[in-house]
C-alpha cells in the first residue's frame, strides 16, 4: 500500500531540512520497502509572497487528501508584521 504524504518545506531553514529528510525517505523507499507518494505544497511566508495567503487553498486541500504531512518550519521576522487574520 502506498501512502500519500504532503511535504511542506516552509520557510527559513525548513527547505534545507526537508531536502535531507526526503533524501532519507528516498533511501528507505529504494532499499527498505517503504512506499510513499509525496507532493510538495506551500505554507508560511513563502506562500504569502507567492499567493497572498500563508495557507493557500490548494495546500489545505492537498493536506486533507493525504495520509500524512511532513512539515519543515514556517515563519520569519520579515513576516512578523503581517495581519494575523
Amino acid at each position: 500500500m502506498t501512502n500519500k504524504v504532503t511535504v511542506i518545506p516552509g520557510d527559513g531553514i525548513g527547505p534545507e531540512i526537508m531536502s535531507q529528510a526526503l533524501g532519507i525517505i528516498d533511501v528507505l523507499q529504494r532499499y527498505g520497502g517503504l512506499q510513499l507518494e509525496w507532493e510538495r505544497a506551500d505554507l508560511g511566508g513563502n506562500a504569502y509572497e507567492q499567493f497572498g495567503h500563508p495557507l493557500p487553498d490548494h495546500t489545505l486541500k492537498l493536506a486533507r487528501e493525504s495520509d500524512a504531512i511532513l512539515f519543515g518550519a514556517a515563519g520569519g521576522s520579515q513576516w512578523d508584521s503581517l495581519p494575523r487574520e
